[in-house]
């Protein structure tokens, strides 16, 4: 009996040493995770605090204002003219979500659900396009733009034209390849049993895809949705192309006049316009961040 108690006894001391192991690779983990971060919302934390500074406390390299000077914002508001860019930027923005939604929720569910003569060739000719810059495109969707607005102002005068209005600002980018392949990855992890139930009932694809996958995908919805204001809303080089005049410009290009020509010489003014324009952005991701990581977490790979 002592002889197995002993054992028991020796093994105290080593089980303790264990415990007192140095965990390196937690450590390795928590010091990058850390880095990651500084790098991330350094730069966004220096926009905020020098918005809230004068510029001679930015010319001296303070971290914090002495005094926060919170009416930087209503005067970069009105120096910049931003009234009128925000307004035009939810316009574009609100149509070219809309439309998006409207044409990649059907393409996904019919890659997804229908077959069809050629449809994962087609499918993966989409998926290819994904891997082309989109500088590459610029000037063949510029003269696709102009083919179309000459077309469309032919037939219906001046309310066809494309140029330096908001089709040419929305349309290009309302079939958005990733957007589909996202849709798809998801519809395909939806029961294909489903979809004979409401067969048998008599449902056909438009009534399942309203009735049935539009209620079950509403975190990959939303995340497509938040993918495409976030893509419209920062546009600039597209919309430096296609618009001439402030009827139509975004926010971008409101701030990106303001800080070559309105203001050289006002950074703390320039820093306050730059969080205006990301208040939307920011807003819309506080209240959307719970489907927005469920839909980026639920949408697999397969298929």
């Amino acid at each position: 009996m002592a002889d197995l108690v002993r054992p028991l006894e020796g093994a105290k001391p080593a089980t303790i040493r264990e415990s007192r192991t140095f965990n390196w690779s937690k450590l390795f983990t928590y010091v990058t995770l850390i880095f990651g971060a500084v790098l991330a919302l350094g730069p966004f934390f220096w926009m905020v605090s020098s918005s809230l500074m004068t510029s001679g406390e930015i010319a001296a390299g303070r971290l914090f204002p002495a005094v926060p000077m919170f009416q930087n914002y209503p005067l970069a508001w009105d120096m910049a003219s931003l009234s009128t860019f925000m307004w035009n930027s939810v316009r574009i923005t609100a149509i070219t979500v809309i439309g998006e939604l409207l044409i990649c929720i059907p393409a996904a569910y019919a890659f997804a659900r229908m077959n069809f003569y050629g449809r994962n060739v087609l499918f993966s000719v989409m998926i290819a396009t994904i891997m082309i810059p989109s500088i590459a495109t610029l000037i063949p969707n510029y003269l696709t733009v102009v083919w179309f607005s000459r077309l469309s102002e032919s037939l219906f005068g001046e309310a066809g034209k494309w140029l330096d209005s908001w089709p040419s600002l929305t349309i290009p980018f309302m079939a958005s390849a990733f957007s589909i392949f996202l849709l798809r990855q998801f519809f395909l992890q939806i029961p294909i049993e489903l979809w004979e139930a409401a067969h048998i009932d008599g449902a056909g694809h438009l009534r399942f895809l309203w009735s049935v996958m539009l209620p079950l995908s509403r975190a990959p919805i939303m995340t497509v949705a938040m993918f495409g204001f976030i893509a419209s809303w920062n546009s600039l080089m597209w919309p430096l192309l296609v618009v001439q005049t402030d009827t139509w410009r975004p926010i971008a290009f409101g701030l990106q006049k303001f800080v070559n020509a309105d203001s050289p010489n006002e950074l703390h003014l320039q820093m306050a316009a730059a969080v205006i324009m990301i208040i939307p952005i920011l807003a819309l991701y506080f209240f959307t961040q719970r489907q927005f990581t469920a839909g980026i977490s639920s949408t697999g790979l397969k298929g």
